[in-house]
């Protein structure tokens, strides 16, 4: 628990009505939407101003009190978690859209802007904000930066990163920088921009973010291919981009997954198919129509059993809604649901696809696999319960031996949920050990004392193979 002294001064600066120090705030705020993973924080603090973070973090710099900077808590590595105690830092107060900049084509808001908020008030002027994780109806700008947030239209347009021209960090001592601008060229030093996007609370506290926007696009045009062999579907995703086609969307569900998000979504999903590849494009009309056609004649020309178009944007809507909800779905069939995100050049989903379907037979476990498979980032998912250790060890040592083969195939252990705590023993499988230790250097030149969210990125202990007992 914090001391009283600590208390009362972190009520000088942000006021008592923001610092939280009873059992039940501090229960809110010690998990997020990771299983498995739960910690008690000390406090919860909710500052107003970029300001009252430096306060805030000079203090807990000086008595060495750990900080974890969260959104919204929908991040799956368990990386807003209070692993080591100390205060959980939420940005309710500093929610607002600074700037629409039309001229510029840039978005300023603050850290706790909603993601979907942020994304409708620019199209009600015009203007695209492309980055859309599945959690955007509730997740905040600062966590997408943080955890560098993907989605469904990441293949054609790219993840947060591509869209982050520019932050205001607070320092774990307490200095407040600002990095990039409204600039389309800017090569003066270091790119820290890129550093802090992804880096997971890890180096400092972003408040603010300069965002770059597009022009809206002008159409687009959603079809559902429907697969009775799964390997067929992932070759069709390799075909597509090899045609030269890149489009908005390119999803992936397996069959078992079709079923759950139909029985929650009831759109009328085929949940005969054994894969279907959910496919968008957008863009002048002549260019929607040109690669839809082709994309149609690639899907048949790889056996699939049928192409359907969506018949307006409506039918479109509902199918990537959807898709954004498979998660939502698929916990609905055990007490715990484990989504990784196993990520292997674009060629390889087919390799990945059986792979996966063949460690889950070896290790008896139910993984149903879904994702955006036209960047190769796909989501072995498994519904489980965390009371039966049998069968938790069996997942576990599953996820293993699904991030090793996604790493033999050219690939990485996470596209876009981040290491946090729960993929730090697996970081040395993608980086090796002297990858980790430049990474560790960076670290400590940040924060000597080590405050910034804690036990996350860097393990104890490497589990470099897991085998089943």
């Amino acid at each position: 628990m914090l001391e009283q002294h600590i208390i009362d001064k972190l009520a000088s600066i942000v006021g008592l009505e923001n610092v939280d120090v009873s059992n039940m705030g501090r229960l809110t705020y010690s998990y997020d939407a990771t299983p498995q993973f739960q910690s008690m924080p000390d406090g919860v603090v909710s500052p107003r101003s970029t300001q009252e973070v430096a306060e805030i973090l000079k203090i807990c710099n000086e008595h060495k009190i750990p900080v974890v900077p969260r959104g919204s808590g929908t991040n799956l590595c368990g990386g807003t978690c209070p692993v080591e105690g100390g205060i959980v830092i939420i940005f309710r107060h500093m929610n607002s859209i600074l700037e629409i900049d039309e001229d510029n084509l840039t978005a300023t808001v603050q850290a706790g802007v909603v993601t979907l908020d942020m994304i409708n008030a620019v199209e009600e002027k015009g203007l695209f904000y492309p980055p859309d994780p599945s959690s955007m109806k509730i997740s905040t700008i600062g966590g997408n930066i943080n955890e560098n947030s993907g989605g469904l239209r990441g293949l054609k347009y790219g993840v947060t990163r591509d869209y982050v021209m520019g932050l205001e960090i607070v320092l774990p001592n307490g200095d407040i920088i600002r990095t990039g601008g409204k600039l389309a060229k800017d090569v003066a030093g270091y790119d820290l921009t890129r550093l802090f996007v992804g880096s997971e609370g890890t180096l400092g506290i972003i408040t603010e973010a300069i965002l770059k926007l597009i022009p809206m696009p002008e159409t687009k045009k959603t079809i559902l291919a429907l697969y009775e062999d799964i390997e067929d579907a992932a070759r069709a995703v390799s075909a597509i981009i090899a045609n030269r086609i890149i489009p908005t969307t390119l999803e992936f569900l397996d069959q078992p997954t079709i079923e759950v998000v139909e029985a929650y979504a009831q759109i009328g999903l085929p949940t005969e198919a054994q894969a279907v590849l959910l496919i968008e494009q957008d863009g002048p009309p002549e260019v929607v129509e040109r690669d839809i056609a082709k994309i149609e004649e690639v899907c048949k020309a790889l056996n699939a059993v049928d192409v359907r178009v969506a018949k307006d944007e409506a039918e479109a809507e509902a199918l990537r809604t959807a898709r954004r909800n498979a998660l939502s779905a698929l916990a609905r069939l055990a007490p715990t649901t484990i989504l990784e995100d196993a990520t292997v050049p674009r060629s390889k989903v087919a390799a990945m696809v059986r792979a996966t379907n063949e460690i889950a037979q070896k290790y008896n476990v139910k993984i149903c696999t879904f994702g955006h498979a036209g960047d190769g980032n796909l989501h072995p998912t498994c519904p489980t319960d965390v009371r039966n250790q049998d069968e938790i060890h069996r997942v576990e040592a599953a996820f293993a031996e699904i991030f090793e083969k996604a790493v033999e195939l050219g690939g990485t252990i996470t596209g876009e949920h981040g290491v946090g705590a729960m993929k730090a023993p697996y970081l040395e499988l993608k980086l090796g050990r002297a990858g980790i230790e430049a990474m560790k250097s960076i670290k400590k030149a940040f924060d000597p004392n080590n405050i910034m969210n804690p036990g996350k990125v860097f393990a104890k202990d490497t589990r470099k193979r897991v085998v089943a007992e």
